[in-house]
């Protein structure tokens, strides 16, 4: 490969009437994340808008290094406000990278790749189809309730900071 360069990148783009997921609202706000996106920005987008009850279901969609990012703000939405219904997709989507050669008499090389995709549904309403592949829903539990234990055991106790080590100098005698 050192005899060519990396030309241009030719990726499908994200479209919303493509998305997998069956019965979708008719009114879902549609976060796209990419691996710069800032979780703060996307974060605070979305819940002004489910707070202003303009909508009742978002939609998170990423690609490649995005998903984990994607992952962690559906997350955090679904904790903050309750979301009980949830249908996750994963898909791909195909990348031609072109790859042009530096001397002469060669050919441009063009690399095939699928990158994987993630669609996550929530709704604070029921979905309509709970027999789809990707569906959960909370089924009257709560996410992340810790339940209290009256026994006393050094797993139900409050964290308490150990004390730093220090460090003992040796003086010798002579």
């Amino acid at each position: 490969m050192e005899n060519y360069y990396k030309g241009k990148n030719v990726e499908e783009d994200l479209e919303r009437d493509r998305i997998p997921i069956k019965n979708l609202p008719e009114n879902f706000l549609w976060m796209q994340v990419k691996g710069g996106s800032k979780m703060g920005n996307l974060l605070s987008h979305a819940s002004g808008i489910l707070e202003d009850k303009a909508t009742t279901a978002v939609v998170w969609s990423a690609a490649g290094v995005g998903i984990p990012k994607a992952i962690s703000c559906a997350e955090i939405l679904k904790r903050q406000f309750s979301i009980g219904y949830q249908v996750t997709k994963l898909t791909h989507k195909n990348v031609e990278e072109y790859w042009e050669p530096k001397l002469d008499g060669l050919e441009t090389i063009v690399v095939k790749r699928q990158i994987p995709v993630i669609h996550i549904l929530l709704s604070v309403t029921p979905i309509t189809d709970i027999n789809e592949l990707g569906y959960q829903t909370l089924q009257g539990k709560k996410f992340w309730h810790k339940e209290v234990s009256t026994s006393n055991t050094k797993q139900n106790q409050p964290y308490k900071s150990k004390k730093l080590f220090k460090y003992k100098k040796t003086v010798e005698n002579s």
